[in-house]
């Protein structure tokens, strides 16, 4: 049995920049949903597919914003998009799946909370996202990411593959090399191979001595990398915290309230009226679950 988490905020973003835009008779947008709603759907009716949640951010903002003024925000999110966001988490449940609609945290912390809550009852939690920040989850092959895009999935020697780190360092590479999309800058002229050798070697920022002729890695450009991380010692640390994810999100729902028994047929067929476009009801039996 295998546990499966969406990042609803990633797939809608997919759904919007990859669908075609169409507006309903009211004028509203609804094509990311759309695109969306057919996707998890069919995605539904795999083989293997019992147990399934789907993160959203509710609001783009969360704690994070009020640690650093520099982290992302909803500034720049087109209209059309911010605008489908509560038809997408509905579009989730009509489907039957658990939603996590995030305000006060993110979408990758309840994610991250579900999936440690549900590894040890379940053979697999897979986590499908291509966010790097997620990849601190992974743990051996209990839990995995996967990149429905690309079709790859990482396991914990995935992750050493593609960041030469291992995934409990991922928080501290974030933090020196910085994460453009959630507003991280890091730490000036450190690179994913620079930090991936270091934390390779040390695996944690306080571990990685303040002097490069202490450090028992060679790497290009030490004197200046160890400089400036020794300059901005407390701004990494607070990077870190930015990118480490939360593991204490007051989820209310068990493993078993994620077991999927096929759409809630009257929100379906509702939404397919708000969205016209009906073509998501074949898929399924014609009787609630």
């Amino acid at each position: 049995m295998k546990a499966h988490l969406f990042d609803g905020t990633y797939e809608l973003f997919r759904a919007f920049y990859g669908a075609p835009s169409k507006l309903t008779a009211s004028g509203e947008e609804v094509g990311a949903t759309r695109s969306l709603l057919l996707s998890l759907a069919g995605f539904a009716r795999q083989p293997g597919v019992t147990h399934v949640a789907c993160a959203f951010d509710h609001v783009i903002e969360s704690f994070r914003n009020e640690l650093f003024l520099g982290y992302k925000t909803g500034e720049g999110i087109d209209p059309a998009l911010w605008s489908q966001f509560p038809l997408a988490e509905a579009a989730v449940r009509a489907l039957g799946f658990v939603c996590w609609p995030m305000v006060e945290f993110e979408a990758d912390d309840a994610l991250a909370t579900a999936a440690a809550r549900f590894a040890p009852d379940v053979e697999q939690v897979v986590i499908l996202s291509p966010d790097k920040d997620l990849l601190q989850c992974v743990r051996g092959q209990r839990v995995v990411t996967h990149d429905r895009l690309r079709n790859r999935t990482y396991d914990e020697a995935g992750v050493i593959e593609k960041l030469g780190i291992s995934p409990a360092s991922v928080p501290d590479y974030l933090a020196l090399v910085g994460d453009t999309a959630d507003g991280i800058p890091g730490i000036p002229r450190w690179g994913a191979k620079s930090a991936a050798c270091v934390l390779a070697e040390y695996g944690h920022l306080e571990h990685i001595p303040d002097d490069d002729r202490a450090w028992t890695v060679k790497v290009r450009g030490a004197p200046a990398l160890a400089a400036n991380l020794r300059e901005l010692r407390d701004a990494s640390l607070l990077y870190r915290k930015l990118a480490t994810l939360r593991l204490d999100v007051p989820l209310p729902e068990s493993l078993d309230d994620l077991r999927w028994g096929g759409p809630r047929l009257t929100e379906l067929h509702e939404l397919c009226r708000r969205i016209e476009d009906d073509s998501v009801l074949g898929r399924f039996e014609t009787h609630e679950p």
